[in-house]
């Protein structure tokens, strides 16, 4: 009978779904913490983590609490009117970021922000050239899929927004070069996720940063995977040093509600006029309630400590792994992957079948990006099945 269900939920899906995602052959129905259950009651130990959107775990207590809570009070408030929970996270948020980040704009994903932070930059500076990385990824809408780099998306919508480059990442000379008196912003993540979970290094950030006020370009962080205790800080940024003009943040904003923000500098804020960018949905009061319980319960766990602590064990545990299959194990906190000398799609199908859910990041990279709730013995186990799959 279960399967009977299974394969008729998937029926629907292929019926009448757009077509756009290559879907695995599993219905989830059921989540709690780190793990999600399947329409057959079979158990996964998530480390897709939503995509980052689940850091604080599926059913968290405390946004189910607020999700409800608000749900009885007011869930749809437009920004033409103040809002208690807006409020409220509008003062967390300026709490956490660095102090140049002091007012934020609210969305409703990264793909939004991105979007937002391009519209803000050429606003504030005058200029229109933005410099993004190669191997960079920052959505598929379409300015913000003028700014990633994966050919595969971009041609079949080309003419793409005009006046996007790209430079090598963590390349301070050819990036430096790139970034100009003309060019509006620079953007970058920390941690480039997608393209196989690499980091950047310290040096090349900060000298970057230095290029950007050297010529009044706007530094913009994606840290829309990055953020909200991701690699053992509250935001990515920390482990560099640097502050930028403009950080979009998103996926665990929300706590799995769909939340984004761009966060910006007083100094643009005074460059935007009123209803220079809106948003029916962004602010609403069901999402900021959900994101202030996120945050509240971020903080109160410590997950970003949890995160770091986690990283290194489950780190140290791939690079126990002895297989000639394997060319590098890498990442920050808890986004983490393994570079194969081969592709990575057959062996993330194993770890399905072995009860781990995982991500690929690249045609190589296996993914894996928990909630940072995880239990150690599950990341053991999650270790000792990717040795087994990989033997």
């Amino acid at each position: 009978m279960a399967q009977q269900i299974q394969s008729s939920i998937q029926e629907l899906e292929d019926q009448h779904g757009a077509g756009t995602y290559h879907k695995r052959k599993l219905v989830i129905v059921r989540g709690q913490g780190a793990r999600l259950w399947s329409e057959d009651d079979r158990e996964y130990i998530d480390c897709v983590g939503g995509q980052g959107a689940a850091n604080v775990g599926h059913q968290n207590p405390y946004v189910n609490r607020a999700i409800q809570e608000q749900s009885q009070k007011l869930v749809n408030c437009t920004e033409l009117f103040y809002n208690d929970q807006r409020a409220l996270l509008l003062e967390r948020l300026a709490r956490l970021t660095p102090p140049r980040i002091s007012r934020f704009f609210f969305c409703n994903s990264g793909a939004e922000a991105i979007e937002g932070a391009f519209k803000f930059a050429r606003l504030a500076t005058g200029r229109t050239d933005i410099v993004a990385t190669m191997r960079g990824y920052h959505g598929k809408s379409m300015g913000a899929l003028s700014a990633t780099w994966n050919k595969e998306y971009r041609e079949p919508f080309e003419p793409l927004v005009p006046g996007f480059s790209h430079v090598p990442f963590d390349n301070l000379e050819k990036t430096c070069q790139a970034i100009t008196e003309k060019t509006a912003a620079f953007i970058v993540e920390l941690v480039q996720g997608e393209s196989g979970v690499r980091p950047g290094s310290r040096d090349y950030f900060l000298e970057v940063e230095a290029q950007c006020r050297k010529t009044g370009t706007l530094l913009i962080l994606d840290e829309v995977q990055t953020g909200f205790c991701r690699t053992g800080k509250m935001f990515a940024l920390e482990h560099f040093g640097i502050e930028p003009d403009i950080l979009c943040l998103a996926k665990s904003l929300g706590g799995g509600i769909p939340m984004g923000a761009i966060g910006i500098s007083e100094a643009i804020s005074t460059k935007l006029f009123k209803l220079a960018h809106t948003s029916t949905f962004g602010g609403n009061p069901l999402a900021c309630a959900a994101a202030n319980a996120a945050i509240q319960y971020m903080e109160d766990l410590q997950l970003a400590r949890r995160a770091e602590e986690l990283g290194q064990e489950f780190m140290a545990e791939l690079r126990k792994v002895k297989s000639p299959k394997i060319r590098e194990v890498r990442g920050m906190g808890l986004i983490v992957g393994i570079e194969l000398k081969e592709k990575a799609g057959p062996y993330i199908q194993q770890l399905m079948e072995q009860g781990i859910l995982a991500l690929g990041a690249g045609p190589t990279v296996i993914r894996y990006l928990p909630p940072l709730v995880i239990e150690r013995d599950d990341l053991r186990r999650v270790a000792a099945a990717t040795a087994e799959v990989l033997r």
